[in-house]
Parts: C-alpha cells; sequence; structure tokens
C-alpha cells in the first residue's frame, strides 16, 4: 500500500518535503482547504482543497459518510467511510481533471 504524490492532497503522516505535507495541529489546514478522515478501522488525516467538495465523484463519499455517520459523528470531524487507496485514487483523479 504505497502512497503517490498528489497535488493538492495532504496527508497528515508523510513528511513535509513532499507535496502531501505533515500535520497533526488543527491550525496547520491551509486557508481553502478542509481536513477529512479517511479509513475503515484506523483512520488517517488527510487536508483536502474545498473546490473537491462541488466535485460529483467527491459528493458521492460525502453521502456515503451521511448515511454512515449523520452529521454527529463521535469523532468531530468529517469521516468519509471507505478505504485509504480507494480515497487515494479518487482524489488523484479529481486532481488531473
Amino acid at each position: 500500500m504505497g502512497l503517490h504524490k498528489l497535488p493538492k492532497i495532504f496527508h497528515a503522516k508523510q513528511g513535509t518535503t513532499k507535496r502531501i505535507l505533515s500535520t497533526s495541529e488543527v491550525n496547520d489546514v491551509p486557508k481553502g482547504h478542509f481536513t477529512v478522515y479517511i479509513g475503515e478501522t484506523r483512520k488517517k488525516r488527510y487536508i483536502v482543497p474545498l473546490e473537491y467538495l462541488k466535485h460529483p465523484s467527491f459528493q458521492i463519499l460525502l453521502n456515503l459518510a451521511e448515511e454512515e455517520f449523520g452529521y454527529d459523528h463521535p469523532t468531530g470531524g468529517l469521516t468519509i467511510p471507505c478505504r485509504e487507496e480507494t480515497f487515494m485514487e479518487l482524489t488523484g483523479r479529481i486532481a488531473c481533471s
């Protein structure tokens, strides 16, 4: 399970020298981005551009999150119930479009 360098996507666990930037604090979200938590069991934090909210494929993920968790998720963050690989593939396609 390798992570790919994707433009405009930031992963919470990677080094800061990559396009996928290290983030661990609430205040580290750049302007024009938001945080999501991805994964089926162990959640990983990603920072995503706000423009992705308009993309139909990303809206499908948001609908899945609403169906699974509603609007009151115990972690307090936007959690999307999908595999990390699926999320990376989808956001990679969005970044290229």
